[in-house]
C-alpha cells in the first residue's frame, strides 16, 4: 500500500537520538530453540516471541528479539513479551519448529508458527491476529538487530529489493532484511529508547514517525502490518546475507514459496530421522543437541543458544554460551553415543582434530573456527577428548583408532607435561587439584595407552600407564583430608576435596599430607573445597563406589551441598560458589550465590547406579525429567530461594543463567542409556579393571615442571619428564660426585629419564639439574628418599 506524499517527505530523514540507549541482550531462559536441518539460520524463543537469531554460524547472534505491538489511538497498548499469557509447543517431540499462542488483555490473540527455510537463509513467522474487542487496532512488527554479536554500531534503513518494500540493518558485514507477504502501512527505523517505534506507538497509539535511516548505534526496525488484508493472517520473513541484495533475495524467495510449502520441507528434513526414546525428554534432548551444531563447521556444537543473564549484558560480553567449549563438546558427543548416534559423535572428534592447538590442548572456549575466546587452560578439556575417542571406539563408531593416534598423542603428552595440577578447574575458577580433573587425566592416559598399543607405539603406552599409576597412587595424599571440624560434625574420618588457590602456585609435594602441608607459594592460602566432583573418581573407574572414603565424602557432600526442591534433590557445585543470582533475585554481576545444577543430579544418579541403588538412580532421573518443564529444556541452574515473581524466579524453576544447556541434556541421555544397560555407560573399563579390580600399584614417582615432588618413598623410581631433550646430571653426595643420564623420547614428543632412586635407602637426598642443547638449567633440585615403600 503506497504512503501519502506527505508521509514520504517525513520519511526522508535521519532518525534522531543517536546512538540510542546502551544495548542489552535478552532472557536466557529459552522456551524453544530451532533450525532447519543443515540450515544456516538458528532461532530461540522466550516470553512468547523470537529472541536471538543466529546466522550464518551458530556462534553469531544477529538479533536481540522480534515481537509484535498491538495498539490503538484510544489508548490500547500491548506488547507480546510483557503483556501476553503464553502457550508454546513444538510441532512434535522431533521437529524443532514452534507454535506460540499469546493471549492479551481484552481478548486479543496472536497465534504464531516459527520455522526457518531449509533452502534459504531466512526465518519465517506465520501469524494470525484476532482482535478481541471492537475498535481500530494497529499491529506493529518490531525487530532489534544486533549484528553480529553487537548491538552497537549497527545501521538501519528503509529500502526495497526489486520493488518489494523492506527494512534493512547491517553490522559487521552482515545484512538483515525484513519483509512481509502483506503490505506495510508504515515503516521506520530508529535508535532504541529514543526514536524507535516502541516509543512512537506507546505515545501515539500507532506509528507516526517514519525515519528512513539510523546510522551507527543501537537500532530498531519497525513496520505496521496491513493485518486485515488476509483476515488477520500474515507472514513476516527475516532474510540474511552479506549484502542488502543477498538478504533481500533470501527473504523474497522464501516468502514467494508460501509458508505452507516451506513448512512441509522444514518438517520433512527432520521427520526422516525420528529419535528412538523411552520418554519425551529423551527425544527432545537428542533434538536439542542436534540443533546446536553449526552446518558450516561439522561437529562444531556450541554449549547453549543463550547468553546467561543476557538482559544485563551488553557488547562487552559477546560470547555468551554460543561458543565451543571442549568439555561441553565432548559431553555432547558422548550424549549422542549414548543415544546410539555415532555419526554426530565422530563429527565432533573430527572437529577436535582440526581445532587442537599445536601443543596438544584445546582453548577453554573458542569460536567455531577454532579462534580462542577465553585463553584459560583446563586440563579436563584436554583429557576428555581422549576419553571420547575411547568411548566412540567401544560404541562401535565407524572409525580407525590409529587415525586418531596423532591427536591423542599430542593431548596425552600435554597432560603428562602439565598435569595433574590444573591452571583452572572445570568450573572455570581457581587453579589447583580437582578430583574431576585428576580423574579425567588418569583415565585419559590409560585410554591413550590403549590407543598407542593399537597404533604400535608400545613404548609410549608403557610411559602413559606408568604416569597414570603414579598419579592414581597419590590421589588420597592430594585430595583426601582427615580430622577436620567438618569431618567431626558429619561423623566421618575424612573426605575428598578440591585444593584450590588464587594463584597457579599450587602445592608441589604430593607426599605431604594435606593437613600438614606448608602453604603454597601464593598470595592467598590454598582452600579445601567440598564438591560433587569427587564422584568422578567412581565415574571414571578409579575408585569403587563402596570405597569407605567415597561413602564418607558423599555424607559430607549431602551435608553441605544437597538442596531439596519440589521435584526432588539437586546439588550445588561447591561450597562458597558465587555463580548465580543474588538472594534478592538480581542477576549475577561477577558475584552472586551459586544455585543447584540439574546435571549434578544426573552425575549423582550415575553414582547410585554404580553402587547398585537402581531405584534411587531412577528417582533422580525423574527429578531431571521434571526440571525440564513443559518446554522440555533443561536449565543450567535451578532457583532454590523463595518465589520472586518480579524476577521470574520460582522455587525449582530455571534461573537466568542458561537454558537449554547441552551438557545437561547429554547427561540425561547418558543416564537413560545407563539405566537401560544397568551399568554406567561412559565409565572406561581400563581404569576400573586396573585400579578397582586388580589394585595395580605405582612403580615410580613422576617429576615434571608442574609437579615437582620433593620426596619419594623407599624402593621407588623417580621418573623425570620434560618437554624437550635434556641431560640429567645427578648426585647423591651433595655434588662431590655426579652422574649423567641422557633423556629419550618414547614417541610422545616429550623426553624422559629414570633416576635410580629405588636402590637408595631412607634418608638419602638426591640432587639433580638439567643441561639442554644450549644452556644449563641454572637451578638445582633435591628429592628426599622418605616415607613407606609403595610395595
Amino acid at each position: 500500500m503506497a504512503r501519502p506524499l506527505a508521509t514520504l517527505s517525513i520519511a526522508m530523514s535521519q532518525a534522531p537520538g543517536k546512538p540510542g540507549i546502551s544495548p542489552r541482550w535478552t532472557s536466557s531462559a529459552k522456551t524453544g530453540v530451532g533450525t532447519a536441518r543443515n540450515g544456516r539460520v538458528w532461532f530461540t524463543t522466550s516470553h512468547g516471541i523470537l529472541n536471538e537469531i543466529y546466522y550464518p554460524r551458530i556462534d553469531r547472534a544477529c538479533t536481540r528479539d522480534f515481537g509484535l505491538l498491538i495498539s490503538s489511538e484510544d489508548g490500547v497498548f500491548f506488547e507480546e513479551k510483557r503483556h501476553a499469557k503464553l502457550r508454546q509447543h513444538p510441532f512434535d517431540h522431533f521437529t524443532p519448529g514452534f507454535v506460540i499462542t499469546n493471549d492479551l488483555p481484552g481478548g486479543h490473540r496472536i497465534e504464531k508458527t516459527i520455522i526457518t527455510d531449509p533452502t534459504h537463509d531466512c526465518l519465517l513467522q506465520s501469524t494470525r491476529y484476532t482482535p478481541g474487542e471492537s475498535g481500530t487496532f494497529h499491529v506493529t512488527a518490531l525487530v532489534a538487530p544486533h549484528l553480529v554479536n553487537r548491538g552497537s554500531d549497527n545501521v538501519a534503513w528503509i529500502g526495497d529489493y526489486k520493488g518489494v518494500p523492506m527494512l534493512f540493518a547491517e553490522g559487521s558485514g552482515t545484512v538483515l532484511a525484513m519483509a512481509a507477504d502483506v503490505p506495510w502501512l508504515a515503516r521506520s527505523v530508529g535508535f532504541v529508547g529514543m526514536s524507535d517505534a516502541w516509543q512512537d506507538v506507546r505515545r501515539h497509539g500507532k506509528m507516526t514517525w517514519e525515519y528512513d535511516r539510523a546510522d551507527g548505534g543501537n537500532v530498531a526496525l519497525a513496520g505496521e502490518i496491513a493485518w486485515q488484508e488476509h483476515d488477520g493472517s500474515f507472514t513476516i520473513g527475516l532474510g540474511f546475507g552479506a549484502s542488502a541484495a543477498e538478504a533481500g533475495y533470501q527473504v523474497r524467495s522464501a516468502l514467494a514459496q508460501g509458508f505452507e510449502a516451506v513448512q512441509r520441507r522444514f518438517i520433512a528434513g527432520w521427520s526422516d530421522d525420528e529419535p528412538e526414546a523411552d520418554d519425551r525428554l529423551e527425544a527432545a534432548s537428542i533434538r536439542v543437541l542436534e540443533v546446536h551444531e553449526s552446518a558450516g563447521f561439522p561437529g562444531g556444537f556450541i554449549a547453549s543458544l543463550s547468553i546467561p543473564w543476557g538482559f544485563s549484558k551488553g557488547d562487552d560480553d559477546i560470547g555468551g554460551y554460543h561458543l565451543v567449549w571442549a568439555r561441553d563438546l565432548v559431553e555432547t558427543a558422548t550424549g549422542f553415543l549414548a543415544a546410539g548416534r555415532t555419526g554426530p559423535a565422530v563429527r565432533v572428534l573430527e572437529y577436535l582434530c582440526a581445532t587442537q592447538e599445536h601443543d596438544g590442548h584445546w582453548p577453554q572456549n573458542m569460536w567455531l573456527d577454532g579462534s580462542p575466546h577465553w585463553t584459560g587452560i583446563q586440563m579436563d578439556e584436554t583429557a576428555l577428548p581422549i576419553l571420547a575417542v575411547g568411548l566412540a571406539l567401544r560404541s562401535g563408531a565407524d572409525m580407525d583408532a590409529r587415525s586418531y593416534w596423532p591427536m591423542v598423542r599430542q593431548a596425552a603428552a600435554f597432560i603428562v607435561a602439565n598435569g595433574p595440577v590444573s591452571p583452572e578447574d572445570r568450573w572455570e575458577e581457581d587453579p589447583g587439584y580437582s578430583p574431576f580433573t585428576v580423574a579425567t587425566e588418569i583415565s585419559a592416559l590409560l585410554t591413550a595407552a590403549h590407543i598407542a598399543d593399537v597404533a604400535g607405539e608400545h613404548e609410549a603406552a608403557m610411559l602413559l600407564c606408568e604416569v597414570a599409576d603414579a598419579w592414581n597412587a597419590q590421589i588420597e595424599r592430594w585430595l583426601f583430608v582427615t580430622d577436620t571440624d567438618l569431618a567431626a560434625r558429619v561423623g566421618v574420618e575424612g573426605y575428598y576435596v578440591r585444593i584450590s588457590s588464587s594463584d597457579t602456585g599450587a602445592p608441589e609435594d604430593g607426599w605431604i599430607p594435606i593437613k600438614n602441608r606448608p602453604p603454597a607459594q601464593s598470595s592467598a592460602p590454598a582452600a579445601e573445597v567440598v564438591s560433587p566432583d569427587a564422584l568422578a573418581l567412581v565415574r571414571f573407574g578409579l575408585r569403587s563406589p563402596d570405597d569407605p572414603r567415597i561413602l564418607s565424602t558423599i555424607k559430607v557432600i549431602d551435608e553441605l551441598l544437597k538442596v531439596d526442591l519440589p521435584q526432588g534433590p539437586a546439588w550445588l557445585r561447591y561450597d562458597g560458589d558465587g555463580y548465580g543470582e543474588h538472594d534478592d533475585g538480581s542477576p549475577f554481576d561477577g558475584t552472586g550465590v551459586g544455585r543447584p545444577w540439574p546435571l549434578l543430579t544426573g552425575e549423582r544418579a550415575h553414582y547410585e547406579l554404580a553402587a547398585g541403588n537402581i531405584d534411587e538412580a531412577r528417582r533422580l532421573a525423574a527429578m531431571l525429567f521434571s526440571s525440564a518443564g513443559d518446554s522440555l529444556l533443561l536449565p543450567e541452574q535451578l532457583w532454590n530461594g523463595p518465589d520472586l515473581p518480579q524476577h521470574e524466579l520460582y522455587l525449582g524453576g530455571p534461573t537466568g543463567s542458561a537454558m537449554p544447556l547441552c551438557w545437561a541434556h547429554a547427561e540425561y541421555l547418558r543416564l537413560k542409556r545407563s539405566l537401560r544397560d544397568g551399568v554406567v555407560f561412559d565409565r572406561p573399563e581400563g581404569p576400573f579393571e586396573r585400579y578397582v579390580r586388580e589394585g595395580t600399584p605405582a612403580c615410580s614417582m613422576v617429576w615434571s615442571r608442574k609437579q615437582k615432588c620433593r620426596s619419594v618413598p623407599v624402593d621407588t623410581t623417580l621418573r623425570i619428564v620434560i618437554p624437550e631433550p635434556f641431560t640429567l646430571r645427578w648426585s647423591i653426595d651433595d655434588w662431590s660426585t655426579s652422574h649423567d643420564l641422557e633423556s629419550s623420547d618414547p614417541g610422545l614428543g616429550i623426553h624422559t629419564a629414570e633416576l635410580p632412586t629405588s636402590g637408595l635407602g631412607k634418608g638419602r637426598i638426591v640432587s639433580f639439574t638439567f643441561r639442554f642443547a644450549d644452556r644449563w638449567e641454572g637451578t638445582n633440585y633435591t628429592v628426599a628418599i622418605d616415607g613407606p615403600s609403595r610395595s
